[in-house]
């Protein structure tokens, strides 16, 4: 089992090596109750095979679809979900919180 973002690195290059074309994910900011910390990686190949985690389960089908299209298109690009600002706090929602995921492909 891969636990720790130097062995998801790691598999994405074997991946690379292997002839598949790889995006590399990276959660650039968090605010409120994200459940993964900025640095955390997931990395996609163009099948959609996945390694690693930016959310735990929440945003990674929505990040893997964008991921195969920055393998296809070359472009990064930066996606955004969650809450839209601090009063979704006061409201008492339980889950809120919002994450940023930079999308690249490996090259």
């Amino acid at each position: 089992m891969l636990s720790t973002d130097t062995d998801i690195l790691a598999a994405a290059e074997t991946w690379r090596r292997d002839g598949h074309a790889v995006a590399l994910a990276t959660v650039i900011e968090t605010w409120g109750s994200a459940p993964r910390p900025v640095g955390s990686h997931l990395v996609v190949d163009e099948a959609g095979n996945l390694l690693g985690s930016v959310s735990g389960g929440c945003v990674e089908g929505a990040v893997i679809t964008e991921a195969i299209e920055v393998i296809e298109a070359g472009a990064p690009r930066v996606l955004e979900f969650g809450v839209a600002d601090e009063t979704a706090w006061r409201a008492g929602l339980s889950c809120g919180g919002r994450i940023r995921v930079f999308v690249e492909r490996l090259d």
